[in-house]
Order: structure tokens, then C-alpha cells, then sequence
């Protein structure tokens, strides 16, 4: 299978602290890969590694075939990766349309960006065209995360890397969110996704990573991993 993404026996220090441990990963090109895992285990700490936000110590991450392992985040981004934090990193005091405006990186005013790309990202979040000219500050945390997907995907990746898009959003909203990425995945772009939300896991993922104590302790395909409740109990210590 094509991998579009690797982590080969990645191990990752924050200061003093060693939090990844041998991290393994594959990302095939196409699909959606969710990444599992309970509280603490490693998982965001995982995605700033990819995006050379920390470095890691020892192993390889290769994007495209190519070692990033050492690499700036602004150098990673421009091969065609974007990021999507927890926090989402919303510019409060701007309005949707300069945050959208910002992340365009080949245009310098509103006009110059992509009309049909925008007009493609207003059908996934109507929110953003609605709120256009609205600052960024005063929406709603879901329509914030429907802000902090359309900013990654403003101009065409190839990897699209998420954490946590569901978390603390109401079901209409996550369906909406759901059916947002279901829609890129068929539009070629890869996603990896954190996750603790399993409906939303199950319902999106082709394939799964399972994280513990700072290693991947579990790969495969997510139907197979939704039909073992066994497995589920073991890894993540609930029932899908």
C-alpha cells in the first residue's frame, strides 16, 4: 500500500520529559487514519512531531518520501501538509474572511483568492460564508472548528492532520463535521485524525492507530477494529 506518510521508531523529548517511545506509523494516501488512544498516550504529541513543532530525537518521519525528520515546521507546511490544533488557533480579532486570508499564502487581498475553492469550502461550512465578515472571536466553538478546517484546506494539501475536531461540539455539529470530511476524503486529500469521539472514529476512519504510553500498540483497518469489542476494551478500555 502507498504510504503518504511514515514515523519509523520515532522517539520524541520534551525537556526532560520522553514521551514518544518508538512510535510507528503509516498513512496511507487516500485514506482517512484515525489515531486512538486514551488521555496522555501520545497523540498530539505525535502530530507536533510530524509538523516539526518538536523534533524527534530518534527515528524517521517521511512525508511524500521524503525525510522531514529534521525539518521546519513553515518548510513542512509548504510540502503540502496542514495542521489543525486542538486549540484551533483562531485569530480572535480578525474577521473569518482575514483568517481565511492569512492561510492563503498565494494571495494578498480577498479577491485574489480562489473563488471556486471558496465557493467549495462555503458548501462544506455554510458557517463561513454566513459570518464572512464577522470577527473570528465572536463565533461559536463549532463554527471556530469549521473556521480552523476551511483555514487549513484554503489552498490544496495533501495531508490534512486534525486533533480533536469533534471535541466539545454538539451532535448536529459533528454530523455536519463528519459529512465535511467524508467529502475531502473523496476529493483526494489525506487525513489523519485524533480522536476521542468513537461514532466519529468508526463512521470516518478506513484505517486505525491505537496509542499507548507513547507508542502505537495497535494498526489496522477500522471496520476491523469496530466488529472486536474485545480489542477496543483492551486498548481503550470501553466498548465502541
Amino acid at each position: 500500500m502507498n504510504n503518504l506518510l511514515e514515523l519509523s521508531g520515532v522517539h520524541t523529548h520534551i525537556g526532560a520529559y520522553h514521551i514518544l517511545h518508538g512510535v510507528d506509523l503509516a498513512v496511507p494516501k487516500g485514506q482517512l487514519t484515525m489515531l486512538l488512544g486514551r488521555n496522555g498516550a501520545g497523540k498530539t504529541t505525535t502530530l507536533r512531531t510530524i509538523m516539526g513543532l518538536w523534533h524527534a530525537s530518534q527515528g524517521t518521519v517521511r512525508f511524500a518520501d521524503k525525510d522531514i525528520t529534521q525539518m521546519q515546521t513553515p518548510q513542512i507546511a509548504a510540502l503540502g501538509m496542514a495542521y489543525v490544533p486542538e486549540n484551533m488557533g483562531i485569530f480572535s480579532d480578525l474577521t473569518v474572511k482575514e483568517n481565511m486570508l492569512l492561510a492563503a499564502r498565494g494571495a494578498k487581498n480577498a479577491a485574489q483568492m480562489d473563488d471556486a475553492r471558496l465557493k467549495w469550502i462555503f458548501k462544506l461550512f455554510p458557517a463561513v460564508e454566513k459570518f464572512w465578515n464577522h470577527p473570528a472571536g465572536k463565533l461559536s466553538g463549532g463554527q471556530k472548528q469549521m473556521l480552523a478546517v476551511s483555514r487549513a484546506i484554503v489552498e490544496p494539501r495533501e495531508l490534512l492532520i486534525v486533533d480533536e475536531p469533534s471535541k466539545g461540539l454538539a451532535p448536529a455539529i459533528i454530523n455536519n463535521m463528519i459529512d465535511a470530511f467524508d467529502e475531502l476524503k473523496r476529493s483526494g486529500v489525506t487525513i489523519l485524525l485524533v480522536e476521542q469521539n468513537i461514532n466519529f472514529a468508526q463512521r470516518l476512519g478506513d484505517s486505525v492507530a491505537v496509542m499507548d504510553n507513547g507508542r502505537v500498540v495497535h494498526s489496522g483497518s477500522m471496520a476491523a477494529f469496530s466488529a472486536d469489542a474485545q480489542l477496543q476494551q483492551s486498548l481503550l478500555g470501553l466498548a465502541l
